[in-house]
């Protein structure tokens, strides 16, 4: 596969994934979905991802003025990062954003400052170096159920909270899946093999509530797509069920692991390693080799997020 082949995968039925370049290659994508000569970005990554978001533009044959919206799952930086910059390069287009969202795009200090404690200030700097206020009257909020048409093409919002309370995931009605963002977890290509693709939840801090995320996935799974186009890298289909029931056991999995860490001097620590040993074994289970630096290199930033989530659901939890 090129280079060009690895930024930009070209899924047919006008969706393109773009890889932001967000800390390694085939992290995160942006999808930008083009129908009737009309686009919308799905998530931007951040804003060293805009050269490639503004590229994939002219590789679709369109103008920036032909971009209608940006389609925010949610807030978290590694989706919603670069919206401002975007929404400057593309002057007609609205950013669409859950309403627990929309102040924070619009002010975003307090996102900025909850990143920043979670990564700290040298990478962010590195990561997501500015985020740019949105203007309101640029921002549209969408309830549970809305509508909204791109070109001749029906995109439906859905309020799949779980992983964030501020996060949609969007049906395309008129193509063949759902764009997830993370509430259908991280599956990277990194680690499928001969049985398949290999997913894991995503329980990053300050939201994750396990009971939300087991009926989100519920939800997702009764419009029956083909598809799921994931942030956490992009398409996965041909064996969602399985993939589904993946998801439900790892999230019973990891919240039993942090009641086990409850009482550890550094839960956080202890999470990591419990989660650690558990997700090996499937990959284990799933034929991937037995190469532990191979496997740190593709899970430990997860694992460390997710352990700090789940220590975060702890806390809220037992008071």
């Amino acid at each position: 596969m090129s280079d060009d082949e690895q930024i930009f995968i070209d899924w047919g039925n006008g969706i393109t994934a773009i890889d932001t370049g967000y800390v390694r290659p085939l992290l995160d994508a942006s999808h930008l979905v083009v129908r009737d000569g009309r686009g919308a970005f799905v998530d931007t990554g951040t804003a060293p991802a805009m050269p490639r978001l503004l590229d994939a533009v002219q590789r679709a044959g369109l103008d920036p003025e032909d971009v209608d919206y940006i389609l925010l799952t949610h807030i978290h930086l590694d989706h919603a990062g670069a919206a401002g910059q975007l929404a400057e390069a593309l002057p007609n287009a609205t950013v669409v954003v859950h309403p627990r969202g929309a102040k924070h795009i619009a002010h975003p200090d307090k996102l900025i400052a909850g990143t920043k404690a979670v990564y700290g200030e040298a990478a962010f700097a590195r990561l997501y170096e500015e985020i740019l206020p949105i203007d309101e009257a640029r921002i549209r909020t969408v309830e549970d159920g809305d509508r909204l048409t791109l070109g001749r093409s029906t995109l439906e919002f859905i309020h799949t909270p779980g992983h964030a309370l501020h996060h949609y995931c969007i049906v395309d009605l008129d193509g063949d899946g759902i764009f997830s963002g993370d509430t259908f977890g991280i599956s990277y290509r990194d680690l499928d093999t001969a049985n398949g693709p290999f997913i894991f939840p995503a329980t990053t801090p300050t939201h994750f509530d396990p009971d939300q995320a087991h009926a989100s996935i519920e939800r997702l799974m009764r419009y029956h797509p083909r598809a799921m186009y994931l942030t956490h890298y992009s398409r996965v289909d041909g064996d969602l069920e399985r993939l589904a029931e993946d998801l439900h056991a790892d999230l019973v999995a990891f919240v039993e692991i942090a009641q086990r860490c409850a009482k550890a001097a550094d839960r956080v620590a202890a999470i990591s390693r419990m989660m650690r040993a558990y997700l090996g074994a499937r990959l284990d289970e799933h034929g991937f080799p037995d190469d532990p630096a191979r496997r740190d290199a593709v899970l430990d930033m997860d694992i460390g997020l997710n352990a700090q989530g789940l220590a975060v659901w702890l806390d809220r939890t037992r008071r």
